[in-house]
């Protein structure tokens, strides 16, 4: 009777065991499995918005939602997840970045951070997603980049170069930058 005890409790730990392991490689794979390198299409992303991706010249890509875009030379993958396709970037550190947030609301963030309208073309604006940062702080996010008309002491046309960082995992507004001397100018809210 006793040997029989016991050989069931070496049964049932190696079925603890067994289901441990088994749950913990399950759990390892999920996030890898069926990773590929992106890919040009159209995709739905886990959140429900809709993604186009375009192969560019010289490895880059362009992430298109609504009717903003964004290019980008990051090295990405595609998982198919769920609901899904989950895009993913490689970092320098190693790390790999959940593209959340796509880039018609990443666009709209930044826009309200610059306080402007329209991001687009025809007022020479970017929108880059790339990696910024250095060391374990770095992360992927969109860059806005455009040149403002401004007037400098209220008397003087100039123009200033402004940008604004959206981290694309989080879209929390990263970084703003100005000149120098942008305390000195009054912005206009449309770029020309």
């Amino acid at each position: 009777m006793k040997q029989e005890i016991n050989y069931m409790k070496k049964i049932l730990f190696g079925l603890v065991v067994f289901v441990l392991m088994s749950s913990f490689a399950l759990a390892q794979g999920n996030g890898t499995g069926n990773q590929v390198q992106i890919q040009a299409g159209n995709y739905i992303t886990p959140s429900g918005g809709q993604v186009q991706i375009q192969a560019q010249e010289n490895n880059q890509f362009r992430l298109e939602s609504g009717a903003v875009f964004a290019h980008t030379s990051m090295q990405m993958t595609q998982e198919q997840a769920g609901n899904g396709t989950t895009l993913r970037a490689t970092l320098s550190n190693g790390r790999f970045a959940e593209i959340k947030i796509m880039p018609d609301a990443a666009s709209e963030i930044a826009l309200e951070q610059l306080r402007l309208r329209v991001c687009s073309e025809d007022n020479n604006c970017t929108l880059e997603l790339k990696e910024v940062g250095q060391g374990e702080q770095v992360r992927a996010a969109y860059e806005v980049q455009v040149q403002k008309q401004a007037r400098l002491f209220g008397l003087f046309k100039a123009k200033m170069q402004v940008q604004a960082q959206v981290d694309a995992e989080t879209g929390e507004a990263i970084q703003t930058k100005k000149p120098w001397w942008a305390f000195l100018a009054s912005e206009s809210e449309e770029s020309e």
